[in-house]
């Protein structure tokens, strides 16, 4: 019977040795704190906002209280008269009413730049045309406003004849005083182009980031140019394209100094857009908040409340209309 001889096995390697000064703990560590930075400053904006909401309707009220008028329904400005008699009436409407026209405007005219950028325009084009988007973005308001005063209005009256003479029978179109165009409608067209890069640029990096996969499997199936974008792109951009005009809306929204040089205003609605006058909330506040007084400035406070909520308001609406269209969602495409 043969013997059998044990395998010798080879020795185990020694442990390593433990490295000294550098604790496991480091990675949770960092996150803890990564954590409580992220978690403060969601807190910390929360805080501002609710710091700001509470000062404007503090100081509103203080105003509203004392308003002889109807502060929603008023069309007059007089918190120095006595009685003070005040109203937003005339503000709200043409607040609202010249951002709609810069956005019917300004989002079908950058979502067209934003896709020639990314989709139709040779590589050497592309980039400068971007650039030079990008660049009018950077240009002071003020800047608008004079070329605005200077350029814009001079050359807009025969554009409006031209309405008037064929499209007047719309009334919007229609021109029943004689004047220079400093209309809600002129102020409509500049904060178009002001809300123009903005609108165009976000949209063109959503467009680039729409993945190539989705673009050739359509190509590969015959589909043409169009029917890429029309299938592919902008069913994946939709999301992109909804946060790119709320964030021009909020710009026309808010706009100042660019308003107050192009618009004469007034505290009449009129339903003739060509017709200089109008009022918007950024324009009376800056006009008006050097000369008023104590209480003045509490009534301009109130009417900056309306515009606080307002923007508010739009911007949420924007967020329930991507969260319950589920299809807006690029991650969908």
């Amino acid at each position: 019977m043969a013997s059998t001889t044990p395998i010798d096995m080879p020795p185990a390697p020694p442990a390593p040795p433990e490295r000294a000064g550098r604790p496991r703990s480091t990675g949770r560590a960092g996150d803890k704190i990564f954590l409580g930075l992220s978690r403060g400053s969601g807190i910390l904006l929360l805080v501002i906002m609710a710091s700001i909401a509470v000062f404007l309707t503090y100081r509103s009220v203080l105003a509203i209280s004392k308003d002889e008028g109807n502060f929603l329904t008023t069309f007059d400005w007089n918190p120095a008269g006595d009685p003070p008699v005040f109203g937003i009436a005339v503000l709200l409407f043409g607040t609202v009413v010249s951002s709609i026209i810069a956005m019917l405007i300004a989002v079908p005219i950058a979502v067209g730049i934003a896709l020639f950028i990314s989709h139709y325009a040779p590589r050497k084009l592309a980039a400068p045309i971007a650039y030079v988007v990008d660049l009018l973005a950077a240009v002071p308001s003020i800047v608008y406003g004079i070329w605005g005063a200077l350029v814009l209005v001079p050359y807009l009256e025969g554009l409006n004849l031209w309405l008037d003479q064929f499209f007047g029978w719309t009334y919007i179109f229609e021109k029943t005083e004689v004047g220079v165009a400093r209309s809600l409608f002129t102020v409509g067209i500049l904060l178009a182009i002001m809300i123009l890069p903005i609108v165009t640029s976000v949209s063109r990096e959503v467009f680039l980031q729409v993945p190539k996969m989705n673009e050739e499997a359509a190509l590969a199936l015959g589909a043409t140019r169009w029917e890429v974008i029309r299938l592919s792109v902008l069913p994946f951009g939709r999301s992109g394209i909804i946060s790119a005009s709320m964030l021009g809306l909020g710009r026309a929204l808010g706009e100042t100094m660019a308003v107050a040089t192009v618009l004469s205003p007034n505290f009449l609605i009129s339903l003739h857009l060509l017709n200089p006058g109008g009022g918007t909330f950024a324009q009376n506040i800056a006009a008006k908040f050097g000369e008023a007084d104590a209480f003045g400035r509490d009534a301009l406070i109130a009417s900056g409340l309306v515009l606080f909520v307002l923007t508010l308001l739009v911007n949420g609406a924007a967020r329930l209309i991507i969260a319950r269209r589920k299809e807006y969602s690029g991650a969908n495409a």
